[in-house]
């Protein structure tokens, strides 16, 4: 491996120096601090990395890079290749480089930048000085303290990041293709993404095992009737009778039967003595029999790290993780906060300085506490940075002072920044929270229950000094319910209580009025489902992952398919239930948690410089003398896989779901007696049927209302073939049977093939016949799996037709899009009034349409696809239009294209505000420079 660490040279000349960073705009901002001598330029992120096996040079596929393209006999050696796309910009920095005195590799403090500035090195082969420049924030201060503690490359932080790109390499390379075996082409196998989806896979099991239980409680007013606080009301929830303690949701277990901790010592009211209790006290005289007061404390949360500000962004400003970090990535490259991945809640001291003043300024001085607060990280190894994510600078710019320079999003994103980091360093919020008990005896009125003592109890928290809170106050996980976007069911034991809430002045022995005593039902409610947030929150606390992974991570297995979002939910698809499956029974120790974090923790020892890259390796990969067993051992002798069991789940007594190729599809088993060759009863499962879902009862009712999955239509005359209608995952099509040949038939086929030879006399080998591609067609919406005829799908088939040609000998086609019926003339398209008009319309017609003036957006303005509510970012009304390019989400201001995984007719309201964001945080689309960009950089930076 090349020596990691920069060498020093001598410098022949007196040029200027070279910064090479990430990016433009972090160069553009440096830029403006650096002035004249000094020239800043960007590699534009990664350079180079491991190339796929089949982009390795021929002489190299069959040697010991061939599988991975990394050498796993000869120490790991990886071999790196620059991407194509980077080969000019690579040139233009060696260009640079040739009139320069010394180069300054400033990229991001992390490994993953440590590892960027080693492949600059390699790549570029300085013969001047060079030096190692890192800085938490991109000010004048910022970078006058990265010049003033410049470094050489941390050679162990590179190994740390190289060790953790080979490692996702061989465990990808092994594991995925097992996957596509057994599960699916296309699969991928990730050593964190894997486990990730593994929490989100066992959250959805519990929630299909969940058993609810039912139980009733009842609230009531009570008025005082004597005292300084007669006359007054509150509120009251009952929570003993006869002094037993009544069952509420925590009480009960996942089966819906009272835990062992609880049986005997809680009293579970049903519908019928709940009802008769509160009959029987209404209008009935409480006594209060105690008032207690106790002191409330509540501290501010730490500064923002990675993790907290994905969560805090989730929660608060419905930021997904991957748009969080794509704003706080602009924000720290133009200078309004510090570097943005880290897992330190550490503050510089001139940054406490800065928040305590601030703080004073805006809200007193008796809002700072004496000493200033000092926050240390739960996971010392993991620092990253070596600062908490704040706003940048040893003074803050207030929101008010950058409003007019940042965009919405961005805006939004550093307000809570700039809030969370001064309310760190504010005082406590102080106050007292008090509790009332009262009791009262059940009237005749009550029935059995009369002359039972039921025990109410209402609790109130009052803010004396706001403190911190006058700032900002950390949001929360919502339950289950408002997770998924539902109205919400009592699931747990509420209380009456709440923030703020005073209670009447009471004293004991007092008498109360109850009056409105109501029994209310509730059922307790499965565990809730992982939120962006909470899975962060669940990833750090079990220690899966670093900053740099948290949002990468989500995004992968999302794009995967693994994970889908229903409101802020996530929702594990069918194929993730397998793929996990799969990798439970067979590599059971590589989605392990405790295996995964102990990965991680051995990663940071590397990055210590406490452990041997190439002997970690080693033992991961071929596992060790002890008896350890490696991943390459693990894979070759995994035996055989059952794929049809690994993509198999009972749903119900006979009924078993299926993962298909083309998605998830219910079995039923064929009834006992059937005639041989008897096909199961079949009917795929509804996209937008979430797993927990599909109860035993909804599999009777999908096999019960399905149609028909397939039906044979007849045969083509013109071909012989078999044409059949089927119901896909996608809508019912029609298609032909190709015969593919036995292993018998494609043996006399290749025989039957001459012979060719290469030019030193050697044969050629054989190629087999290309598969012949089916026909297919979507049917017409006029249309059934029911009612299409032969003759209805051979039309399908033969699409597109061809109408004619204009008068410059353009051929004029008719075609069904996945918007609808058009016409289509060499690169301009037309809509069609109806599907009919594809077979029916004219040349005569067609050329009528062109001859008038196109309609932007097909036509006259049609009514919006779908209406949502308002954008969390903007404000104003979100709606999906059917526009020139196809169905777009738009709010006025910003407009992103519906992606064709999407079905815009089933997009939800969050999955829009999603898109909106996601197109605001990669910002304007940037037009092509005329000039290099490297030399217009260099220009402004020069002049600078």
């Amino acid at each position: 491996m090349s020596e990691k660490t920069s060498k020093k040279t001598t410098s022949s000349g007196d040029g200027t120096k070279l910064v090479i960073v990430e990016s433009p705009a972090k160069s553009k901002s440096i830029a403006k601090y650096l002035g004249e001598g000094w020239v800043v330029d960007a590699s534009a992120g990664h350079i180079r990395d491991l190339p796929q096996p089949s982009d390795l040079p021929a002489d190299m596929k069959k040697g010991p890079y061939g599988k991975f393209a990394v050498d796993t006999t000869n120490g790991f050696e990886p071999y790196y290749v620059v991407y194509p796309d980077k080969r000019k910009r690579v040139a233009d920095l060696k260009r640079l480089l040739k009139d320069s005195s010394a180069l300054y590799l400033a990229t991001d403090a992390d490994r993953e930048g440590e590892a960027i500035a080693w492949h600059l090195l390699q790549e570029l082969k300085p013969k001047v000085p060079v030096y190692r420049m890192a800085f938490t924030e991109i000010t004048k201060e910022g970078i006058a303290r990265g010049l003033e503690n410049v470094r050489e490359i941390d050679a162990d932080l590179v190994d740390a990041q190289e060790t953790r790109r080979i490692l996702d390499r061989l465990f990808g390379y092994e594991i995925s293709p097992v996957l596509w075996r057994k599960v699916r082409q296309g699969l991928s196998a990730g050593r964190v993404q894997s486990v990730a989806t593994r929490l989100v896979v066992e959250r959805e099991r519990e929630r299909m095992a969940f058993i609810p239980a039912s139980y009733w409680d009842l609230d009531g007013t009570f008025t005082a009737d004597e005292g300084k606080g007669a006359g007054e009301s509150f509120t009251a929830r009952l929570n003993t009778v006869d002094g037993q303690r009544i069952a509420t949701g925590r009480d009960f277990d996942d089966r819906g039967q009272l835990k062992t901790s609880a049986a005997g010592k809680v009293a579970t009211l049903t519908e019928t003595t709940a009802t008769a209790l509160a009959a029987g006290l209404q209008g009935a005289t409480f006594t209060v029999d105690s008032v207690e007061d106790k002191p409330y404390t509540r501290r501010p949360a730490a500064p923002f790290t990675t993790s907290t500000l994905q969560q805090e962004a989730s929660r608060k400003l419905r930021f997904s993780s991957r748009v969080t970090m794509q704003v706080a990535q602009r924000l720290y490259e133009n200078g309004y906060i510090t570097y943005m991945r880290t897992d330190s809640v550490n503050l510089s001291d001139e940054a406490i300085t800065a928040a305590r003043r601030q703080a004073t300024e805006l809200y007193g001085p008796e809002s700072i506490p004496q000493a200033k607060r000092v926050y240390k990280s739960k996971n010392d190894s993991a620092q990253e940075a070596h600062e908490a994510i704040r706003p940048a600078g040893d003074s803050f710019r207030t929101p008010g002072q950058v409003s007019g320079s940042l965009g919405a999003d961005e805006f939004r994103l550093y307000e809570l920044i700039w809030k969370r980091t001064i309310a760190s360093q504010m005082a406590d919020a102080k106050g007292y929270t008090a509790t009332v008990k009262l009791s009262g005896t059940a009237l005749q009125t009550g029935g059995d229950m009369a002359g039972r003592t039921a025990g109410f109890s209402a609790s109130g928290t009052v803010i004396t000094f706001p403190g911190f809170l006058a700032a900002y106050e950390e949001g929360r996980d919502a339950g289950s319910d408002q997770a998924e976007g539902g109205s919400g069911s009592a699931g747990g034991a509420g209380g009456a209580e709440g923030k703020d809430k005073r209670l009447p002045e009471v004293a004991t022995g007092e008498a109360l009025t109850g009056e409105d005593v109501i029994a209310s039902g509730h059922e307790t409610s499965p565990p809730p489902r992982y939120t962006e947030a909470s899975i962060v929150a669940e990833l750090e606390k079990r220690e899966i992952g670093r900053p740099s992974t948290f949002a990468p991570t989500i995004s992968t297995i999302m794009d995967r398919g693994y994970v889908t979002k229903r409101g802020n939910a996530l929702v594990p698809s069918w194929t993730a239930f397998s793929v996990i499956r799969l990798l439970e029974e067979h590599f059971g120790k590589y989605v392990d948690y405790d295996f995964t974090a102990r990965m991680e923790d051995d990663l940071d020892r590397i990055a210590a410089g406490e452990l041997e890259r190439e002997a970690w390796l080693q033992m991961f990969y071929f596992g060790a003398e002890s008896g350890s067993e490696g991943l390459k051992a693990v894979v070759d002798n995994l035996g055989d896989i059952d794929a049809r069991a690994v993509n198999s789940i009972p749903v119900a007594d006979g009924i078993t779901l299926r993962v298909g190729k083309f998605g998830p599809y219910l079995e039923k088993d064929i009834p006992a007696g059937s005639p041989e060759g008897t096909d199961p009863e079949r009917a795929n499962v509804p996209e937008d049927l979430a797993p927990d879902e599909l109860t035993a009862e909804k599999a009777q009712e999908i096999l019960a209302t399905a149609g028909p999955s397939e039906l044979e239509l007849g045969t083509d005359p013109e071909t012989g073939r078999t044409i059949m209608a089927r119901d896909g995952r996608y809508g019912p099509y029609v298609t032909e049977v190709i015969h593919e040949m036995s292993e018998e038939e494609l043996a006399a086929w290749m025989e039957a093939q001459p012979t060719e030879y290469y030019k030193n006399g050697k044969p050629k080998p054989k190629k087999k016949p290309a598969k012949v591609k089916p026909r297919t067609g979507s049917l017409l919406k006029s249309m059934t799996l029911e009612t299409v005829t032969l003759e209805d799908a051979l039309k399908l088939m033969s699409l597109p037709r061809v109408v004619g040609q204009d008068a410059e000998g353009t051929e004029i086609t008719a075609q069904n899009g996945r918007f609808g019926p058009y016409l289509k003339k060499g690169t301009d398209s037309r809509s069609l009034e109806s599907e009919e008009q594809i077979f029916s319309i004219t040349l005569e017609e067609a050329l009528a349409i062109y001859a008038q003036p196109k309609q932007r957006g097909r036509g006259a303005a049609k009514p919006p696809l779908a209406e949502f509510g308002e954008d969390p970012t903007s404000g104003k009304k979100v709606v999906v239009k059917d526009g020139r390019f196809g169905p777009y989400v738009t709010d006025g201001e910003t407009n992103i294209t519906v992606p064709r995984a999407m079905d815009p007719e089933s997009l939800t309201a969050e999955q829009a505000y999603e898109l909106l964001a996601d197109k605001r945080a990669k910002g304007p689309a940037k037009k092509p420079a005329r000039k290099p960009a490297a030399r217009k950089a260099t220009a402004t930076s020069s002049k600078k």
